[in-house]
């Protein structure tokens, strides 16, 4: 998202689009204010699995092919769910969930259109 941010600066006149996990996205949320404050004209959508889906790749790159109630609670999202719309928003960023490739398909061509910042986020089910 940091890096979505510093492309929107150095080129105003091209739209960013930053794909980001939600994991990852919650090391830098911050940027989506700075989207707003400076009117960026960003993109951003959100893949939210409700889990640190690579850490769980990653045990079990090392051998830990199933971690322990403790690792899988340390790797989940949820309790509480987070909701990436109501954290953009909240920094100034419209925001949509997709919980549907239908919804998803016409909340991001919506965002494309609009000048200036937006969020998609992307509910993928199944996965975690």
């Amino acid at each position: 998202m940091p890096v979505a941010t510093g492309a929107a600066v150095a080129c105003p006149d091209r739209k960013v689009i930053c794909l980001q996990a939600d994991g990852g996205a919650m090391y830098t949320i911050q940027a989506l204010w700075t989207q707003a404050h400076e009117n960026l004209n960003i993109t951003t959508v959100i893949f939210n699995n409700r889990s640190y889906a690579i850490l769980n790749i990653e045990l079990s790159r090392v051998g830990a092919k199933t971690g322990g109630t403790k690792a899988k609670e340390m790797l989940d999202l949820s309790r509480p769910d987070l909701d990436f719309v109501a954290i953009a928003q909240g920094m100034g960023v419209p925001a949509t969930r997709a919980t549907t490739a239908e919804e998803f398909t016409e909340q991001f061509e919506k965002a494309l259109a609009t000048p200036g910042p937006a969020l998609v986020e992307a509910m993928i089910p199944g996965i975690g």
